[in-house]
């Protein structure tokens, strides 16, 4: 098939590329560089099968493509705060156009939404049943109202225009090919700790997260894409749950150092506790995460060692 992929110049889209290459497809990587990095994605532009656009999706774009995978928008905090306005544009045009492209080639379009849209959950561990608890004008709203908008315009698009879509709701995801400077905690640590620095842990170190392996999302998001017995939403994630001291652990004992972390005061809504129920994805999907926190974070930080050269 050919395929479009947008932000696929990022840290989950360029492995999804690069996955759909390897299964036979041709794939059009379309990214607007915000936050994509074309080295991500530079050893796949020998491929006779692969093409890489500059473009923003919050600009129409005419192609002609058999499934659409919309993963274009910042996912860290660092950078969705960074242009919140930019944000939620990209989140919901972004769908809007995609949608309206689908519509017109009669193509399958996966929404990459977000365990964001959950909020600071008052129900754990998290289903796709519940309807979350958000701020609607804290300073992550624009990435979780963009998101959960984003999920009502498929579902609009689904039953208004018989649109063929899936939604998949990604929770936390780490390994190679993240930004040293993104924020999320699984990079912040490692990065400080390979330049010997303390590890900053925002609040008690109590909250939690669920890590999945970027090439076990991968996995999920294709057969997402290519089931008949769901639209979604579907959580994607490891229900394995870990607080953020116990990852600063894991890192710096890894790492064979002794750093005691630094505590710094909790950012404005930042979720408590975070665990997908991945019981549609087993029943759906046939899929769960197959690659511990241990292994993947082994082999994060040595990319990480490459990337900072240390």
């Amino acid at each position: 098939m050919r395929i479009l992929v947008t932000g696929g110049a990022g840290f989950v889209g360029s492995h999804l590329c690069e996955k759909l290459l390897s299964l036979g497809h041709e794939v059009i990587c379309l990214d607007n560089f915000f936050t994509g990095r074309k080295q991500n994605v530079a050893h796949l532009c020998t491929n006779p099968n692969f093409e890489l656009l500059r473009h923003d999706v919050i600009e129409p774009i005419l192609l002609e493509v058999d499934q659409i995978y919309n993963l274009a928008c910042p996912a860290s905090p660092v950078h969705y705060q960074y242009n919140p306005v930019k944000t939620i544009k990209t989140s919901i045009m972004g769908a809007i156009n995609m949608l309206g492209l689908a519509k017109r080639l009669k193509a399958r379009i996966l929404q990459a939404s977000t365990s964001e849209v959950y909020g600071d959950p008052a129900v754990h561990p998290q289903t796709e049943a519940y309807w979350g608890n958000v701020n609607p004008i804290g300073i992550r709203s624009c990435y979780d109202e963009g998101k959960r908008v984003a999920e009502t315009l498929f579902m609009d698009y689904h039953r208004q225009n018989k649109v063929d879509i899936r939604i998949v709701r990604i929770f936390n995801t780490y390994g190679p090919r993240m930004l040293a400077n993104d924020g999320r905690v699984v990079s912040n640590f490692i990065v400080q700790a390979l330049k010997g620095e303390p590890t900053t842990i925002y609040g008690d170190g109590s909250q939690t997260r669920s890590f999945c392996y970027v090439d076990d999302l991968v996995s999920g998001l294709i057969k997402m894409m290519n089931q008949e017995q769901t639209v979604g939403p579907v959580n994607l994630g490891n229900p394995k749950e870990f607080t953020m001291l116990e990852l600063s652990n894991l890192i710096t004992t890894k790492l064979k150092l002794d750093i005691k972390p630094i505590f710094q005061p909790l950012p404005q809504d930042d979720p408590k506790q975070r665990k997908p129920d991945i019981t549609l994805a087993k029943k759906h999907l046939d899929w769960e995460p197959t690659i511990p926190l241990e292994v993947g974070v082994d082999y994060t930080i040595l990319y990480f060692k490459r990337l900072l050269k240390v």
